[in-house]
């Protein structure tokens, strides 16, 4: 598989800055056929992280790291793989001065999400119930992302800046995680999240395909889950990172492709791999090993947004092999915003608040942390989880929805 997220920058891909997309033809995305980097990805000579491909997602400039996190011997490999980049010794990853709560980075959004990268030490390590996507949400590898999808959550708690947090401490988060699943023992019954396995998240915070871009810990942890029989592990991404094929994850890792409307991506989804790419992307992932799911997240409600997802749905029945229907399932996840995030979105991306921002549909929700988000009124959301489960039954019948909300 030739994956086009790797051709040349021309400013039609969404890989690419902000400035690149609003100047792609109105008409859609250039199809861009150039395939791997050269020499680059499973099947090549030198690591896909390595490629020209992922240097222009992460041209990483300053690297902020606390002194224990640098000293480790992983952060000590990730410095090493940004030889030119600024080393700023700081307290905590939490509180950056210049970085967090700085409103002035909102014009540098896009730009510090690729040109910084902050290493931490996860001290908090804590294994939390889910019981929707996962039975677990696994203490993260990390915190932040190089893309910069305009909904993303994750940034709400930082303020103005939501680059890569690696944390270093990468043997204790897997030694914990190893002692939390010997405690379990094995899975007594069947859920929604597997029917033998416990399912551990853990991505919560980040995407594991671009973190595999700065380190080895996403490749660590399938190691890990791939000897433990009664756990697996699981991954969201929109990233697809031809080195993650080279593992051996013996379909103990579970990776979902998030989908939405290509005309919903292209505005939203800013930085990530085209959707068809990670469509395509599916058939190579299940035959290197992993289980693969797809999120139809998030379902973005606008005119036409019926017939924007039913040719999706068509467009995943038409390309997938039967392997991958046959173990294939999906979470459906409805939008939910937030008044802050949208205060930052109107100085960086105020196109995409068009559709992100329908007070008109939306109503108040108060998070767990104090936060004032926004979601889909109680009816308006009940009646578009029954049309798009219509619509998955209809267009896409093999695939079986594990819960919507």
């Amino acid at each position: 598989m030739r994956y086009s997220s790797a051709g040349p920058d021309d400013g039609a891909d969404t890989l690419f800055d902000l400035d690149a997309v609003a100047a792609a033809a109105p008409a859609g995305r250039a199809d861009v056929r150039g395939g791997r980097d050269p020499g680059h990805g499973p099947d090549g000579r030198f690591p896909f992280r390595d490629s020209p491909t992922a240097r222009r997602l992460l041209p990483v400039r300053t690297v902020y790291a606390e002194p224990a996190a640098a000293r480790s011997p992983r952060g000590r490999e990730i410095l090493a793989r940004f030889p030119d980049a600024e080393l700023v010794e700081v307290d905590s990853h939490w509180r950056i001065p210049g970085l967090h709560g700085n409103e002035g980075n909102v014009d540098r959004w896009v730009r510090v999400k690729g040109e910084t990268l902050v290493l931490g030490v996860r001290k908090t390590l804590t294994t939390r119930p889910n019981g929707r996507s996962a039975d677990w949400i696994a203490p993260g590898p990390s915190n932040g992302c190089a893309m910069a999808c305009a909904y993303c959550y994750v940034p709400r708690r930082k303020g103005y800046a939501n680059p890569v947090t690696v944390f270093t401490n990468i043997d204790g988060i897997i030694a914990h995680l190893g002692r939390h699943v010997a405690r379990l023992g094995r899975k007594p019954e069947p859920n929604q999240c597997d029917e033998s396995a416990w399912v551990y998240d853990i991505g919560e915070n980040g995407d594991c395909s671009v973190d595999a871009l700065i380190c080895d810990n996403t490749a660590d942890l399938v190691r890990a889950f791939s000897r433990w029989p009664s756990a697996k592990a699981s991954f969201a991404t929109k990233f697809v990172n031809p080195d993650l094929l080279t593992l051996d994850p013996r379909g103990r890792t579970r990776i979902r492709f998030s989908l939405m409307p290509v005309a919903d991506s292209r505005l939203l989804d800013v930085r990530t791999s085209p959707v068809d790419e990670r469509i395509a992307a599916a058939a190579d992932f299940l035959d290197a090993g992993y289980e693969v799911h797809f999120n139809l997240s998030p379902v973005v409600l606008r005119p036409g947004w019926e017939d924007a997802w039913t040719e999706l749905l068509v467009r995943l029945d038409d390309v997938l092999p039967e392997r991958v229907k046959r173990q294939a399932a999906a979470e459906v996840i409805m939008l939910t915003h937030n008044r802050e995030l949208h205060q930052v979105n109107l100085g960086w991306h105020p196109r995409a608040e068009e559709v992100l921002w329908r007070p008109d549909l939306q109503q108040g929700k108060r998070s767990e942390n104090g936060a004032l988000n926004v979601r889909y009124t109680n009816e308006v959301k009940a009646e578009a989880v029954r049309t798009l489960r219509d619509l998955v039954a209809a267009r896409a019948p093999w695939l079986r929805i594990r819960y919507a909300f």
